[in-house]
């Protein structure tokens, strides 16, 4: 029987749901923090340690949180995802896959090199080249975003909307990342949520925010969407970019009817979608998921 660790400090919804998931298909899993991991280079033992998995790694880890911290101790838990991988342990999503979609700066980069669309954007660790920058988008017309690097949930968003703002505009970690605001030629803000998983766009939601943030950690009314052509071909390609196993696409339509990508997710909540969707997103997860397990690891001593 396949052995499953579900990567997360805090389960909450979500980790609950993905282990009745697994449950009912007579798996085990067990909840893991990366910050109780180890890294052991050391003869005749696992070369990685993990708490409830101590003689025998786990069959598939699959990753719903990667905690914060420090710029070293950030490294080492992408290391544990790295190793573990390395080891032939299925982990979904894999560290590179984090690594892309963590970092907005990357998954632009990836999305323009994928000829995929997505707002102009300029990334940069100089004040006054950013303010250059903030300044002749405006003058030109262009409200603008600016974002952490690494955020969600519509937390540290600023839109600057004329240079009375210019003096609020301050790095996210001594980087500025300025995106163009995509106007949709109405008064109320929304945005599409497509859930993506083993390639295939499976549902999406439209969020329409009380501000001009649409997150529904920020408060957003979520509806269900229907999936045309164009959006789910625009999600499916966006995910296959960033060679990911499933993901949560952003997408935003401007006043001439053109999709563009904002974010990409690859830890992505779907509380809010189930709220509006008749699907099982947990059940479809693990069924993906485990369609990539080995039923044991009885090759692991091949590693020791």
């Amino acid at each position: 029987m396949a052995r499953i660790a579900i990567i997360t400090d805090d389960p909450g919804w979500h980790g609950a749901r993905l282990r009745e998931a697994f449950g009912a298909q007579g798996f085990e899993s067990r909840y893991v923090s990366l910050t109780e991991c180890r890294i052991i280079v050391e003869p005749g033992t696992l070369p990685v340690r993990m708490p409830s998995f101590e003689t025998v790694l786990p069959d598939g880890v699959f990753v719903r949180g990667v905690p914060g911290g420090s710029l070293e101790q950030v490294v080492h838990y992408l290391d544990i995802l790295h190793a573990l991988k390395r080891l032939g342990i299925v982990v979904y999503n894999d560290a590179r896959a984090i690594e892309r979609s963590v970092d907005k700066a990357m998954t632009s980069f990836l999305l323009q090199q994928a000829r995929i669309p997505t707002p102009p954007t300029w990334v940069t660790p100089i004040n006054s080249e950013a303010l250059g920058i903030a300044r002749r988008e405006l003058a030109a017309g262009h409200r603008l975003v600016a974002k952490p690097i690494f955020g969600s949930q519509g937390q540290g968003l600023q839109k600057l909307e004329s240079t009375d703002d210019l003096g609020r505009l301050v790095s996210s970690g001594g980087i500025f990342y300025l995106q163009r605001f995509v106007e949709n030629g109405h008064s109320a803000s929304s945005d599409w949520r497509v859930f993506v998983i083993h390639g295939k766009a499976q549902s999406a939601m439209r969020r329409y925010g009380r501000t001009w943030l649409n997150n529904v950690a920020q408060g957003a009314r979520c509806e269900i969407a229907v999936l045309d052509g164009g959006l789910r071909k625009l999600a499916e390609d966006t995910v296959s970019a960033l060679e990911m196993n499933y993901g949560g696409v952003d997408i935003m339509c401007d006043a001439q009817g053109r999709y563009s990508v904002i974010e990409v997710n690859s830890i992505p909540a779907w509380k809010g979608l189930e709220s509006v969707a008749k699907i099982d997103i947990a059940r479809m997860l693990a069924d993906d998921f485990l369609g990539l397990c080995p039923d044991s690891r009885g090759d692991q001593a091949a590693v020791l």
